[in-house]
């Protein structure tokens, strides 16, 4: 897979689901890479669109497993520990990444933190 052709928001996503662990769109807007805060950060018609096509890529697939006892948080996952949680996910979609994915994401993560230095 050839990294520079994926847009922007794509790449924050698979270094935001490679880093925080499964997430869905839905709170990604406000939490993308550890963001926080009330308002939306990014548009959520947009996120929705690049978590579409990059499952459609084979990098990311809908997470079919429970959130149980799982991180499900960038901001503070110390806290955000989904006990409560009886037995399936919290409604909406969640994506993780597949093998892959995984290998892309860790490519771009390494990118991603070299710039931040």
């Amino acid at each position: 897979m050839d990294e520079e052709n994926f847009s922007d928001i794509c790449k924050k996503v698979l270094i935001h689901i490679f880093k925080y662990g499964p997430d869905s769109p839905k709170y990604m807007v406000y939490r993308l890479l550890g963001e926080s805060g009330w308002e939306k950060k990014y548009d959520g018609d947009e996120l929705k669109i690049a978590c579409e096509k990059l499952e459609n890529m084979g990098l990311i697939e809908i997470y079919k497993g429970s959130l149980k006892n799982l991180k499900t948080s960038s901001i503070k996952p110390w806290i955000k520990i989904k006990v409560k949680n009886r037995e399936n996910k919290p409604p909406g979609v969640f994506y993780n990444l597949t093998k892959e994915g995984r290998r892309v994401a860790s490519r771009l993560y390494k990118e991603y933190r070299l710039k931040k230095l």
